[in-house]
């Protein structure tokens, strides 16, 4: 098999060979570093969880939530994703195809209201992955497989040092990627140079409440 360039594993334009392409709405450009928000080098990956229903596995709703085309109106237990703009860089399903929505210079947003060593707005300085699942049901080994691939192949062309938990950046509001996710495994496929930071001192809590503070 004939190794792929890195021009040819991430193009220019930012979309990874072993991904489907997706195209969501949901994004903008990152802040540069003359907006005062510090650097927009890209160092962190942050691990989610997802499922639509909750749940269920396989569905389409997760790729029409992401593409803003979910019908809220179907299913009484969606209604609090009505006009809801959310995205992720990268889905994984449970079979490991992966899928991208924005392309990795541009800014997914995924993160929320988050703080990853003292920085907040982690979606300025991060890449975003959801998995397809749940915080107690075990990844499959094609997921796993999958994510070492992608963050592999990101580590090629961004300065990736760190990859944390959704839980670990917004502390009290989101609980994925979860108790069922192995993160020994994860740090044993990492390439040179990237290091798991999922403990809760990784996060700021009172940086983040500040901010918080600030926005209302």
């Amino acid at each position: 098999m004939t190794e792929l360039s890195l021009d040819e594993a991430i193009p220019n334009d930012g979309w990874l060979f072993c991904a489907q392409r997706r195209n969501s709405p949901h994004k903008d450009s990152r802040p540069s570093a003359s907006d005062g928000e510090g650097s927009s080098a890209i160092t962190l990956l942050v691990i989610h969880n997802i499922s639509l229903p909750a749940g269920v596995f396989g569905t389409d709703d997760v790729d029409a939530l992401f593409m803003g085309t979910l019908d809220t109106r179907k299913r009484p237990d969606y209604a609090d994703l009505k006009d809801l703009k959310v995205s992720s860089h990268f889905v994984i399903t449970r079979c490991g195809e992966i899928r991208q929505y924005v392309n990795i210079y541009d800014r997914a947003w995924h993160a929320g209201l988050s703080n990853f060593r003292g920085r907040n707005r982690c979606n300025d300085f991060s890449i975003g992955i959801e998995l397809e699942g749940t915080d107690d049901i075990p990844y499959t080994d094609a997921q796993y497989q999958a994510l070492a691939l992608v963050i592999r192949t990101l580590k090629e062309r961004l300065p990736i040092s760190w990859v944390t938990a959704h839980s670990t950046i917004a502390p009290g509001r989101k609980t994925d990627p979860g108790q069922s996710f192995d993160w020994e495994r994860l740090a044993r496929d990492l390439p040179a140079g990237v290091q798991n930071a999922y403990a809760p001192e990784n996060c700021d809590r009172e940086a983040l409440a500040r901010y918080s503070l600030e926005r209302k």
